[in-house]
């Protein structure tokens, strides 16, 4: 047994020193670091991902919205048709002689206001 400790064995461990310790480290640091890189990779992968699927949302919502604004524009513009209409002077005097039985003042019922 004395020579057995005498020659390069570790008491402690009861190994010899050297070679499987290290190259056990260095295969845990290994995988330690290929781990860590692909869930880097995997991550990265995951977020790309997720962001091209904003930007196609976004899209989407800007081409709804766009569309949405032609249809209220287009809306505008039959109501302000519409507001012209109703305003009119010939349409406004039909009503006052047909509807409401009015008819034109003489001029003497006439005061001109500065």
């Amino acid at each position: 047994m004395a020579k057995a400790l005498s020659r390069n064995v570790d008491p402690i461990l009861w190994m010899e020193k050297g070679s499987k310790i290290k190259s056990v480290t260095k295969k845990s640091t290994l995988i330690l670091y290929f781990t860590l890189l692909l869930l880097f990779l995997i991550g990265g992968s995951l977020f790309y991902v997720w962001s091209r699927i904003q930007v196609i949302q976004l899209g989407y919502e800007i081409s709804n919205a766009l569309k949405e604004g032609r249809t209220l524009f287009e809306t505008n513009k039959k109501l302000k048709v519409e507001i012209a209409s109703l305003k009119s002077y010939a349409r406004i005097e039909k009503l006052a002689v047909e509807e409401l039985k009015m008819s034109k003042p003489t001029p003497d019922q006439v005061i001109v206001i500065r």
